[in-house]
C-alpha cells in the first residue's frame, strides 16, 4: 500500500486547511486510515482515525475543530482542520492499517504551520 499525502501549508491562527491522503496498491487489505502528527522535539501522536465502516476517533486536542472523512470509492482520506492554533504546527503523516492489524503503512509527511 502506498500513501500520498497533500494539502499542508502555512496558515494564520484561526484559519483552515484540508489534508488529503490517496491510497494505492493492495487497498483491499486496509481497514483503518488516519492522521498522525509530529512537532519538533515531540513524539508522533494520533490526530484522528477512521475505519472502513466510518467509525472515527479523535485526539482530545482536536475534537470539535478537525474532521476526518473517507471516500472509499477514491481510496482517499481527508482531514479538515478548522480553527487552527499555533500548537497544531507539525508534520502530518497519513497512516493505514490492515484488517488483521499486522501491517501499518505510512505516507510521506506534509508540513502544517500555523502562525500566531
Amino acid at each position: 500500500v502506498q500513501l500520498q499525502a497533500s494539502g499542508g501549508g502555512l496558515v494564520q491562527a484561526g484559519g483552515s486547511l484540508r489534508l488529503s491522503c490517496a491510497a494505492s496498491g493492495n487497498i483491499f487489505s486496509v481497514n483503518v486510515m488516519g492522521w498522525y502528527r509530529q512537532a519538533p522535539g515531540k513524539q508522533r501522536e494520533l490526530v484522528a482515525t477512521i475505519s472502513s465502516s466510518g467509525s472515527t476517533k479523535y485526539a482530545d486536542s482536536v475534537k470539535g475543530r478537525f474532521t476526518i472523512s473517507r471516500d472509499n470509492a477514491k481510496n482517499t482520506v481527508y482531514l479538515q482542520m478548522n480553527s487552527l492554533k499555533p500548537e497544531d504546527t507539525a508534520v502530518y503523516y497519513c497512516n493505514a492499517v490492515t484488517w488483521d492489524w499486522a501491517k501499518t503503512y505510512w505516507g510521506q509527511g506534509t508540513q502544517v504551520t500555523v502562525s500566531s
